[in-house]
C-alpha cells in the first residue's frame, strides 16, 4: 500500500483533522505542533524532534534533485525514505530513482499529480507528500493513492459441478465495513484461482442480512490480502487487514472485526477458467453466494452446470502468502 502523507508545517487543525478522518498515514509538522497533531486523533508525526514517530533528518530525509549526484544519492539509500524535491522537474529522474529501489515519498498538489507520481513505471513512487490547504483536495488524493495498484481484472468461471463434501470448519469473515451489492472477497481451493465470494448484504427470507460478513468458507482456503498477497483462512486474526473486492474488480481495504469458525455441512464447487480447472468448498446453505458477472448474487445451492460468475486468477504460485515463479500444482 502506498504512503500518504501531510505536509501541515503551515498549522492548520482543520487539515489535519480531515488528514486523520481520510485515512492519510503521516503527518510533517513543525516540532511545536507534534503534540497538536497527537491530540486530534491516533496517528503517525513526522519532525525533526526525537518526540516524532519518525524523526526528520534520520528516518525521513529531505533531497533536492539539482544534478545527476542527488540523483545517484537519493538512489543509494535503502533505509531511508527520501522526500523527493526538485527545482526543474522532469519525470526522467523520479523513473531512475525508482528503478533502482529507493523509498521515495513525492510531493503532490492535486489528484493528478499524485496519479503521475503513484503510477509512473507501473510501479510508482512509495508515497506522496500532500501540499494543500484545501481539505477536499486532501480526501480526493487520498482515496486515489488508496486505491493504486488494487484494480483487478476478473474474469468468468463457468460452473462444472457442485457437490456435497463431508462437515467441515468454516470461517464467517465479520469486517468493521458494510458490503453492497456486487462486493465481496476473492477465495479459492488454490492458491492461483479465486471466486468473487459475494458478502451476506442481501435480503432474504431466513435470517437478517449481514452486509458486514462474508461466510468465506473452509478453514484450508486461500483469501486474497492487500498488495497481492494472500493467508489461508485459518490464519485471519482480529485486526488483519482484508480486501473487498466488487464486480468491476474495484477494491478496498477494511478490517477484520471478529471471525466464526463453525462445523456446516459443505459444498466442492468445481468450474473452469479459460483452460483451468478451479473450485472452492463453501458452506451448503441458501445464504451462501457466489457472484454473477453483472454483479448479482447466486445462492450456491441454486447454481448449475453452465452458470456463470466471476472469479480472480493468476500464475505462478505462493510461499507463506507472496507470490512467487515457480512450477507448482494444486489440484
Amino acid at each position: 500500500m502506498k504512503k500518504v502523507w501531510l505536509d501541515c508545517r503551515k498549522w492548520e487543525k482543520n487539515l489535519v483533522t480531515t488528514a486523520i478522518e481520510s485515512g492519510v498515514d503521516a503527518v510533517l509538522v513543525n516540532n511545536e505542533d507534534i503534540e497538536k497533531v497527537k491530540a486530534l486523533g491516533l496517528i503517525s508525526v513526522i519532525a525533526d524532534d526525537r518526540k516524532s514517530d519518525l524523526q526528520l533528518g534520520k528516518d525521513v530525509l529531505e533531497i533536492t534533485i539539482r544534478n545527476k549526484k542527488d540523483e545517484e544519492r537519493i538512489a543509494s539509500l535503502k533505509d531511508q525514505t527520501v522526500i523527493v524535491e526538485s527545482q526543474d522537474w522532469t519525470i526522467i529522474p523520479l523513473e531512475n530513482i525508482i528503478a533502482q529501489g529507493a523509498k521515495v515519498v513525492f510531493p503532490v498538489t492535486s489528484r493528478e499529480d499524485a496519479k503521475v507520481a503513484l503510477t509512473v513505471l507501473e510501479k510508482g513512487v512509495g508515497g506522496v507528500l500532500i501540499r494543500t490547504d484545501n481539505p477536499a483536495v486532501v480526501k480526493e488524493i487520498v482515496a486515489f493513492a488508496k486505491g493504486i495498484g488494487s484494480q483487478l481484472v476478473l474474469q468468468e468461471f463457468v460452473i462444472k459441478d457442485v457437490q456435497k463434501v463431508s462437515m467441515g470448519d468454516r470461517v464467517c469473515i465479520d469486517t468493521i465495513t458494510d458490503m453492497k451489492l456486487g462486493e465481496g472477497m476473492l477465495i479459492g481451493n488454490y492458491s492461483n484461482a479465486f471466486f468473487l465470494v459475494h458478502s451476506e448484504s442481501v435480503e432474504n427470507p431466513y435470517v437478517e442480512p449481514r452486509p458486514f460478513r462474508v461466510n468465506a468458507g473452509a478453514v484450508h482456503a486461500y483469501i486474497m490480502m492487500p498488495n497481492g498477497k494472500t493467508k489461508y483462512l485459518d490464519e485471519l486474526k482480529t485486526g488483519d487487514e482484508i480486501l473487498i473486492v466488487n464486480q468491476k474488480g474495484e477494491s478496498i481495504i477494511s478490517t477484520v472485526g471478529r471471525l466464526k469458525i463453525e462445523k456446516r455441512p459443505m459444498l466442492n464447487i468445481v468450474a473452469k477458467a479459460g483452460d483451468k480447472e478451479v473450485s472452492i468448498i463453501l458452506q451448503n446453505a441458501e445464504t451462501i453466494r457466489l457472484t454473477k458477472p453483472s454483479g448479482e448474487p447466486v445462492s450456491v445451492v441454486k447454481l448449475a452446470e453452465g452458470d456463470k460468475v466471476l472469479g480472480y486468477t493468476e500464475e505462478g504460485g505462493r510461499h507463506f502468502g507472496f507470490k512467487i515463479k515457480e512450477s507448482i500444482n494444486e489440484k
